[in-house]
């Protein structure tokens, strides 16, 4: 399937009119249609996963590959919610077509889905629930990406966006750009590969299981907002200033920093096969991905040091993402 990204002529896809975006036919943008439908295709649930397979595996594992795993959920967890406070407050109001909407409405399902399946985790292994949750503001370096997420969310929030204006519509962006490109893009996608790389060692198989499938809807989420924030520019090509331009390119360098400061945390000694420095690589290469998606020139310029993770939909394979059969679990799969 070959994904359309030509909208329909006069379409907007910003908009605040209540009644707007009321009608689904024609749909204005074939791409957001096209995501909405696989993402349905793509429902499932956390306790289709048998975690507790995966118990004995965990019982084995060293205090830092705990620490490791233990970490990763304090972090994911709430930030799932705080991805849904973004879309509801910074996003769905001020997108007009009904496509998008429908997409929005699937995505905000998906990320209280992927909560649950943390809880699943977090219920399933012996893990201190309590440290768990108070680590994403007792930790420093977690603490941090989490202000700088709420920073922009904030902004959405405290007062109108009037996205008729040019700085409204550049907050628009620098919101997506945040928790699509910068939370979903890189900071999730550097905790997927660390929490696969268990099974790389023949451990937490099942568990491996339910990340696959969380990666393939954060790989929908992550093309809906490329999409969306390209889309938005193209529209309004006034908002594409060279000075909005390297401050969205700041952004992300930020949130590189910031994810390197995370994963000193998360591995400080490392575990067999991993360490924050292997970890660090990886996220400047997810960085410069996002820098090209958006259209500007790499960054940093590294190798991918984890070419392993191409079998769970790495950044390289998002781009023919629908041109792909999808061989994984999917509901109403069509030949």
């Amino acid at each position: 399937m070959t994904m359309d990204t030509t909208p329909t002529t006069g379409a907007r896809i910003l908009g605040t009119g209540i009644q707007e975006g009321l009608l689904l036919k024609p749909v204005h943008y074939p791409w957001a249609m096209e995501l909405y439908e696989q993402a349905v295709a793509n429902t499932w649930f956390p306790n289709e996963v048998q975690l507790g397979e995966d118990l004995g595996d965990f019982q084995k594992m060293t205090q830092e590959e705990r620490h490791a795993l233990t970490f990763l959920m304090s972090y994911f967890n709430p930030n799932e919610l705080l991805v849904n406070k973004a879309l509801a407050f910074g996003v769905y109001p001020y997108v007009n077509a009904a496509e998008c909407h429908l997409y929005l409405a699937k995505q905000m399902w998906e990320e209280a889905n992927h909560c649950m399946a943390f809880e699943y985790v977090l219920e399933t292994f012996p893990v201190d629930r309590e440290q768990a949750y108070e680590s994403h503001v007792t930790v420093p370096s977690m603490a941090a990406k989490e202000e700088f997420e709420v920073r922009y969310i904030t902004r959405m929030t405290e007062r109108a966006l009037d996205i008729s204006t040019i700085e409204g519509k550049q907050d628009f962006v620098r919101n997506l750009v945040a928790y699509n490109v910068i939370l979903e893009g890189i900071w999730f996608y550097s905790g997927f590969m660390v929490a696969l790389s268990f099974r790389q060692r023949n451990l937490l198989r099942n568990f491996g299981s339910l990340i696959d499938w969380i990666v393939r809807d954060e790989s929908l989420h992550l093309k809906f907002g490329i999409n969306l924030i390209l889309t938005v520019l193209e529209e309004n090509p006034e908002i594409a200033t060279d000075e909005f331009a390297e401050e969205i390119q700041q952004m992300i360098l930020d949130g590189v920093a910031m994810e390197e400061a995370y994963n000193r945390d998360l591995l400080p000694n490392g575990i067999l096969g991993l360490n924050a420095d292997y970890i660090n690589q990886y996220v400047k290469y997810l960085a410069d991905r996002r820098l090209e998606e958006l259209g500007f020139e790499p960054h940093y310029r590294v190798a991918n040091p984890a070419k392993w993770m191409a079998t769970a939909n790495d950044t390289l394979e998002l781009v023919n993402f629908f041109e792909s059969t999808n061989t994984s679990y999917e509901v109403n799969a069509r030949a």
